[in-house]
C-alpha cells in the first residue's frame, strides 16, 4: 500500500470544516475520494450516501462513517469583544484553554481560547473551568467583533495535520474522517469487482451530538446490514489493556450486546484468513457509536462495528496509524466481496 496516497487523503478529509449540523465542506471533500462514477447523493441532513455493485441484489450492505467534528459554538459577544462558547459535540475541554482555533464568523477568523497565567490561579492551577465558562479571543474590539460573530457561529481547532514516525499521523477530525477514509478507501478496493450485493456507504452527519445523520441516512438506506466505522481508544499511558487497542494493532471489531453477534465472528474470521492483526473491542451494553442508531432503524438492522485505534480522542492532535486505516478498508473489502 501507498502510504503517502492514503496519508494525503486522510489529510484532505481533516481540513475540511465540519461541527455537528454544518458539514457540507466535509461531505463535498469526501465526495471527492470516491469513485466519481459512482453514484452519489445528499440527503435532507447533510448525509452523503455513495452506491456501488448489484442495485437489485436482495443484499444490502450498508458501511458506515460520520462526517462530523468536535467543535465549540458562540453563544454571545461581550461588552470587551471576547466570544462566549459551549460545547458543539463531546470536546474535551482540559486542552482548549491557550488553544488556537478557527471562528466561521462572516469570514474564517483566528483566534484563541482564552487561559489564566499560572501566576494568576493560586491554588485552582488544575482546575478547568466549564466550557460554557470560557471565552475566545479574536483580537478586536466589541463593534467590530459583533459586526463579525454572531451566536451560533462554529469553532474548529485550528491546528495542521503532521506526519509522524512510521505510518502514524496526527490530525484534528480524525475522529471520525479516518473512518470516512476506510469507506473510501474500501471503495477504491471494490472497483473493478463484480460485486453479488448492493452496498451503499453512508457518511453521516450529527454524530458527535447524537447520531440522528446515521439513523435517518440508514432509515432512507433499507439496508439488510450494515458495519459502521469510527474510532476506538488506543493504548497510551493510564488505559488498562483490556479497555483498548493499540496503534498498528488492527482493526478493533467490537462485540456488544447491541451488535450483531455472527457478523463480528465472520469479521474475526475474515481478519484471520487475510492474515492481518485485529482485536476484539469488548463493549458491555451499548458501543456510544453510530452502530447503535442504525442497529435500532426501522425494524431493526443487523449491525457490526469496526474501529480504528486512536490515541488523544477530541483533542487538536488525535493520533491514528494509517497501516490501521488500510487494514479496516481491507477488511471491510473482503467483507463485501464475500457477500452474496
Amino acid at each position: 500500500m501507498d502510504y503517502e496516497k492514503l496519508k494525503n487523503m486522510v489529510f484532505r478529509l481533516c481540513t475540511a470544516d465540519g461541527t455537528p449540523g454544518g458539514e457540507d465542506d466535509a461531505r463535498l471533500a469526501a465526495r471527492c475520494e470516491f469513485p466519481p462514477d459512482a453514484p452519489a447523493a445528499a440527503d435532507a441532513l447533510g448525509n452523503l450516501a455513495v452506491s456501488m455493485g448489484a442495485q437489485n441484489s436482495p443484499v444490502h450492505i450498508l458501511l458506515e462513517a460520520h462526517l462530523d467534528q468536535i467543535g465549540l459554538i458562540v453563544t454571545g459577544v461581550d461588552e470587551k469583544g471576547f466570544l462566549h462558547v459551549d460545547r458543539c459535540g463531546g470536546i474535551d475541554r482540559r486542552v482548549l484553554p491557550g488553544t488556537a482555533v478557527t471562528v466561521f464568523g462572516k469570514e474564517k477568523l483566528c483566534g484563541v481560547v482564552c487561559c489564566m497565567p499560572p501566576h494568576l490561579t493560586g491554588s485552582g492551577a488544575d482546575k478547568v473551568p466549564e466550557t460554557a465558562k470560557m471565552a475566545v479571543d479574536i483580537g478586536c474590539p466589541v463593534e467590530t467583533a459583533r459586526l463579525l460573530v454572531h451566536p451560533g457561529d462554529r469553532i474548529v481547532f485550528r491546528t495542521e495535520p503532521k506526519e509522524l514516525l512510521g505510518s502514524r499521523i496526527s490530525a484534528p477530525g480524525l475522529d471520525d474522517r479516518s473512518g470516512v477514509a476506510v469507506l473510501a478507501r474500501c471503495a477504491q478496493l471494490l472497483t473493478g469487482q463484480k460485486l453479488h450485493c448492493r452496498v451503499t456507504f453512508l457518511c453521516s452527519t450529527r454524530e458527535e451530538t447524537g447520531g440522528t445523520g446515521s439513523r435517518t441516512g440508514a432509515y432512507l438506506a433499507g439496508p439488510t446490514e450494515a458495519v459502521a466505522v469510527d474510532v476506538g481508544f488506543a493504548s497510551q499511558p493510564g488505559v488498562r489493556p483490556e479497555q483498548c487497542g493499540k496503534l498498528g494493532g488492527g482493526p478493533m471489531i467490537g462485540f456488544a450486546p447491541i451488535l450483531s453477534r455472527p457478523m463480528s465472528e465472520n469479521l474475526v474470521s475474515l481478519a484471520e484468513k487475510l492474515k492481518m492483526p485485529y482485536h476484539r473491542d469488548i463493549m458491555g451494553g451499548d458501543t456510544g457509536t453510530d452502530s447503535d442508531e442504525i442497529a435500532a432503524t426501522k425494524a431493526g438492522v443487523p449491525t457490526a462495528l469496526i474501529s480504528i485505534p486512536e490515541r488523544n480522542m477530541h483533542t487538536p492532535a488525535e493520533i491514528v496509524d494509517l497501516a490501521d486505516v488500510e487494514n479496516c478498508a481491507r477488511l471491510l473489502a473482503a467483507f463485501v466481496g464475500e457477500a452474496e
